[in-house]
């Protein structure tokens, strides 16, 4: 089943894939697709009871636990795009494949230590509630919400490519109809269930998923006797590259670009709306520490598992004759790796399984950003630009399930526009948007009291236009969208230069800034500081 080519595409840059090649239906698959389908329709309609106001639709009421939240935060990141992706770039670069994971992984630590527990205290459905406490509510709603759907726009059109390829294959429809079909599960899911439904749907999957990576490692090593030495000899033997598989800089080579990618993954972590969404869904800051302690060792772990997956393939299916040609070469696309594996280890049934839970991945995923997208447009743009803040409950709830289905609708199109495009670059555009604009402005707006208005809003979006401009001037787009013969930026990837950007504008305008709005943000600082560090209301902070 050669199905994934996008997922490698959502991960790497370099790693062009074209047309999903149909195979034979896999009836095991679609039984566990339509089991999996089934069970998350019930939790919608349980959850639709949950969901009536506009707290229980976009937080779950703040009921979620710090473990069930930490399961779902790390569902959110185990997607199919790492799980396929990750295991793909092992196969191909050894262990530079892992710069992924490293940066996953590391940007964790600076959401708990930097951002959780103030996060938490401080807002109340978006991160723009954190950003908008002290300083003018339009502008910075405006900005805060532009960035975040910027975000979630790209991130979500890589997942409905997926999705929409996955269906194709499995139940041989045309592409189109595929979208179509993900888009209004997506919609259901988020429409009726909200986030009550979002968030156990990613806590299945992730079990799911943890699961049966953990079987295909565990057979790796059963295979390979737990021998780890002959295993990491057998895959040099194996490999074209030779010992160059155990060393760095096989797949980004230049230190620049590099960097940058490492820079747009750690940072880029912290500024996801969907993810720091997640935070408002427990009672208070102990539990959104709890979660990000959770979800830490979990994708840990996980991560560690695609290590070995990864490596798997090679020592497996590079001495196997099924997939290689008479001089070694595999035959297959590096794409399917971990499919091929999960067939070779567990037959056609264990093949199902993965095949299940890489949609199942997709779903949870798509819902949360369609989450998170609704509240952008309703909570900060309806509700705080357009009403003042203030507006009837019903008429708030109205709108968000209203933008909850336009998004739908927008992702089904755009899904079905970009299905033959090269979309690799659309993740990578998510993580740098958010490392470059979202990132710093959360950083200094909760730790630094000179912030101001203008500094935010002016800083935030020549960030946001000039990380958008690099990336259209890359080699990803001006080349391989636009078919220019040469790239005008020469890197893929522009957070190293567009972070730091953002960071310098919004500090110089802010001490630039001596209008009496700017006095107004600045005096704000200690009440919000204080409710950060306490959690207590606006005005017993105002009063202390």
């Amino acid at each position: 089943m050669i199905c994934y080519g996008f997922f490698t595409q959502c991960l790497g840059a370099g790693i062009d894939v074209g047309d999903v090649e149909k195979a034979p239906i896999n009836y095991i698959a679609i039984s566990m697709f339509i089991i999996f389908v089934l069970a998350t329709l019930g939790i919608t309609y349980f959850s639709s009871k949950k969901s009536q106001s506009a707290e229980s639709f976009y937080t779950a009421g703040g009921n979620i636990t710090g473990l069930q939240n930490g399961i779902a935060i790390a569902g959110d990141f185990m997607s199919a795009a790492s799980f396929l992706g990750i295991v793909a770039l092992v196969f191909t670069n050894g262990f530079d494949g892992l710069i992924y994971s490293v940066g996953f992984l590391v940007g964790w630590p600076i959401v708990l230590f930097l951002i959780a527990e103030k996060f938490r205290n401080l807002g109340k459905y978006t991160f723009a509630d954190i950003v908008a406490y002290r300083l003018k509510s339009k502008p910075i709603r405006t900005i805060s919400a532009i960035s975040g759907l910027a975000v979630i726009v790209f991130y979500l059109i890589a997942q409905m490519v997926g999705a929409g390829q996955l269906i194709q294959v499995l139940f041989g429809l045309p592409y189109t109809i595929a979208v179509i079909v993900v888009g209004i599960l997506m919609i259901c899911y988020v429409v009726f269930g909200g986030m009550h439904a979002t968030t156990w749907v990613q806590i299945i999957k992730a079990c799911l998923l943890l699961g049966g990576s953990t079987f295909m490692a565990l057979m790796v090593l059963y295979y390979a006797n737990f021998d780890l030495a002959s295993w990491f000899e057998k895959a040099i033997a194996n490999h074209k590259s030779g010992e160059a598989i155990m060393s760095p800089g096989t797949f980004l080579p230049d230190p620049i670009s590099a960097l940058s990618l490492g820079l747009a993954l750690m940072f880029g972590t912290a500024g996801l709306p969907h993810i720091l969404m997640r935070f408002f869904t427990v009672k208070d800051a102990k539990e959104a520490r709890k979660s990000v302690f959770f979800a830490t060792g979990l994708m840990g772990y996980f991560y560690a598992l695609t290590f070995i997956i990864g490596f798997g393939a090679i020592a497996f299916l590079l001495n196997d004759p099924n997939f290689t040609d008479s001089e070694g070469n595999f035959t297959g696309a590096s794409n399917m790796v971990a499919v091929l594996l999960a067939q070779v280890l567990g037959g056609d049934i264990f093949l199902g399984f993965i095949s299940a839970v890489a949609f199942a991945t997709i779903l949870a995923v798509v819902a949360g950003l369609a989450i998170s997208g609704a509240g952008a447009i309703s909570h900060d743009l309806f509700v705080n630009v357009c009403k003042n803040g203030v507006c009837d409950p019903k008429l708030e709830m109205r709108v968000t399930k209203g933008a909850s289905v336009g998004i739908g609708i927008l992702a089904i199109i755009l899904g079905i526009g970009f299905e033959n495009q090269n979309v690799a670059f659309m993740v990578g555009l998510a993580f740098a948007i958010a490392a470059s604009v979202n990132f710093p402005i959360i950083l200094l707006c909760i730790y630094w009291k000179n912030l101001t208005t203008k500094g935010v809003f002016w800083g935030g979006l020549i960030g946001l236009i000039s990380v958008l401009t690099l990336v259209l001037l890359s080699k990803s787009v001006w080349v391989k969208v636009f078919h220019f013969p040469e790239a005008i930026f020469h890197y893929e990837h522009p957070a190293i230069f567009t972070m730091p950007l953002t960071f310098l504008l919004v500090f110089a305008i802010s001490k630039l800034d001596n209008s009496e709005r700017a006095k107004i943000d600045r005096a704000g600082f200690k009440a919000q500081d204080f409710r950060a560090q306490t959690g207590i209301g606006a005005s017993e902070a105002i009063a202390h």
